[in-house]
């Protein structure tokens, strides 16, 4: 079976050709079983467990009689397995402590993130267009994969116990991620041509509830514009890599990323719609390699975390070495909007660290809305207060983009805003309990080691409504460190030019989620571009300011209060009821 299987932390990641993993025999018979049992094993022996009591004492032995007892327990009861294998006697002894000992086990591997990537190859028969057929693959792969270990492990209580299980639980008991992939002649420069070898991601199966644990629970530092190209002359080793082809808003990423940093980086199709046929017909507009090697960033010391504007290519270039300190899912998501923001930064779009809604109250009154501000100044909080407020005053709130997006100016002098994600990265603690509960099934959910900004990944929207192109009606700065006085949690600016060094200025309470504290301030709340592109993203600011108050819009600020001790729930919910208020009294779209 032309198979591969490496570990990464607490990752499995499996690779496979073959679309065989029809019986018992081969699962037992298999490399992967033998090497977890044999981990297995060792946790044991290290925590000095009270099933060694019932195992041999040389580690080899330990290894080659468990795995021989499970074979034969897999297909006989107990006692039919000891009259024929006498051997076996001191692990048959206790019915108890072998059955726990195979819970355990089984725990013990369902305790790991389990990825299975199908791989396209024409030299196995039938295995060419599989993602031609993704149904019938993922069928007879991961749900096959599944079955077959819930049946292995059923079993095996069973002969044990000489009983039925009572409860059946139908977990994912295989891999709880598959993904097929395979190598595309890609539309890249000829300076890219070595990443063609890297295998592209086509589809991606979920098998939730899928829990991600990263090495590290927040990012640190920004992103360096650098002079020359990161990625010059390199390639990338095709048995350890794999391409996530995104849709960013309406231009298109190649995501390459190290198999140490599969369970991050697959989780994007939770964030980002995967890039179609069409799609990939067509010259990308960013490549980033995330896991790339450590010599490449040499040049660049100290920095680490870089793109590159390739003007000769017209392409966006970043990159981020492999090493435990870059696993956390933001160096993926602010990277890839990073590059988004330059590019439109040059096509004279302005970019816009924000979330935007399009709200309709009972009342039949409509307003598109943008609330702006950095990590933590309470955009997604808002919105979830909208949504929890929803009951007294919302007949529908439909979602453009959640943390970045970008404006355009027409030649008509109107502004419509568009977003770059389909799904929300957010911390657990800042939402509704009683939305994360309604979302289970399709959370993708982040805990780090330290159990601290632990996160989840939802959809939250559609490519459409993210492409579209909406007008706006607020634009408002998310003020998170001022108490209203008298009630007034929004305020009007009566100009650009007082609009402005609020907006420029960025000025927020920290909350922890990055590797700032206290108030800080952030040049238009976006470290995302707009920062290394300052003098071209100064020059837009102006016009589209300029633009705004022509045209209308309100721009103002909401003092949602987030980043004050006790009102990280109340205060966005005042604020919220505050905006509803005012739109009620506005004009109807």
């Amino acid at each position: 079976m032309a198979t591969s299987v490496r570990f990464h932390e607490n990752q499995v990641i499996i690779r496979t050709t073959s679309l065989e993993w029809g019986s018992v025999d081969k699962v037992l018979d298999s490399g992967l079983f033998r090497t977890i049992l044999s981990n297995f094993l060792k946790k044991l022996r290290d925590n000095r467990s009270e099933f060694l009591s019932i195992l041999p004492k040389h580690p080899k032995e330990q290894e080659d009689l468990t795995l021989l007892c499970i074979k034969k327990l897999a297909k006989a009861d107990r006692d039919t397995v000891l009259r024929s294998n006498p051997e076996l006697k001191s692990l048959l002894a206790d019915t108890y402590l072998l059955d726990r000992l195979v819970e355990a086990f089984y725990n013990y591997w369902r305790g790991h993130e389990r990825y299975l990537i199908c791989l396209s190859d024409p030299k196995v028969g039938g295995n060419g267009d599989i993602d031609h057929r993704p149904y019938r693959t993922f069928n007879d792969t991961i749900e096959k994969l599944n079955h077959i270990v819930r049946k292995i492990y059923r079993d095996l209580q069973e002969n044990i116990t000489g009983e039925h299980p009572i409860i059946y639980r139908q977990v994912p008991a295989g891999c709880t991620v598959g993904a097929i992939a395979k190598e595309i002649s890609l539309p890249l420069p000829e300076q890219y041509s070595k990443l063609n070898k890297v295998p592209v991601i086509r589809q991606v199966l979920l098998n939730p509830p899928i829990i991600v644990n990263p090495t590290m629970n927040k990012r640190s530092g920004t992103f360096r514009l650098v002079n020359s190209n990161p990625l010059d002359g390199e390639g990338l080793d095709p048995a350890q890599w794999l391409c996530f082809p995104a849709k960013v808003g309406k231009l298109t990423v190649y995501l390459y990323f190290h198999e140490f940093y599969t369970g991050l980086a697959i989780s994007t199709s939770n964030l980002f719609e995967l890039c179609n046929d069409e799609d990939l017909r067509k010259a990308p507009d960013a490549i980033y390699v995330y896991g790339a090697p450590l010599k490449i960033f040499e040049k660049f010391a100290p920095d680490r975390t870089v793109f590159f504007d390739d003007e000769k290519n017209n392409l966006m270039v970043g990159a981020i070495p492999l090493g435990r300190e870059y696993g956390f899912f933001g160096y993926i998501k602010k990277m890839m909007l990073t590059l988004h923001n330059s590019i439109m930064i040059k096509r004279g779009l302005m970019p816009i660290h924000g979330a935007m809604v399009r709200i309709t109250l009972k009342g039949g009154e409509k307003a598109n809305v943008i609330l702006v501000g950095d990590s933590g100044a309470g955009k997604s909080e808002s919105i979830e207060a909208f949504r929890t407020l929803s009951g007294e005053n919302l007949r529908e709130l439909k979602i453009v983009f959640d943390d970045m997006g970008s404006l355009e100016l027409g030649e008509d002098r109107k502004i419509n805003a568009y977003g770059t994600e389909t799904g929300a990265f957010v911390r657990i603690d800042d939402l509704e309990s009683g939305y994360v509960y309604g979302q289970l099934d399709r959370l993708i959910t982040m805990i780090p080691k330290e159990k601290v900004n632990a996160r989840v990944i939802v959809p939250i929207t559609t490519l459409k409504e993210v492409q579209h192109g909406w007008p706006v009606d607020y634009f408002l700065y998310a003020n998170n460190y001022e108490t209203p006085k008298g009630g007034n949690y929004i305020e009007r600016f009566k100009s650009a030019g007082d609009a402005m060094p609020v907006f420029k200025e960025g000025k927020r309470l920290a909350k922890g989620t990055t590797h700032e504290v206290g108030l800080t301030m952030t040049y238009y709340s976006n470290p995302f571009g707009p920062v290394q592109l300052m003098e071209e993203h100064e020059a837009l600011a102006g016009k589209y300011f300029n633009a705004m108050f022509d045209s209308g819009i309100y721009v103002g600020q909401l003092r949602t209060q987030l980043g004050l001790a006790g009102m990280e729930t109340r205060g966005p919910q005042e604020a919220a009821k505050a905006l509803f208020a005012l739109i009620s009294k506005g004009k109807k779209r």
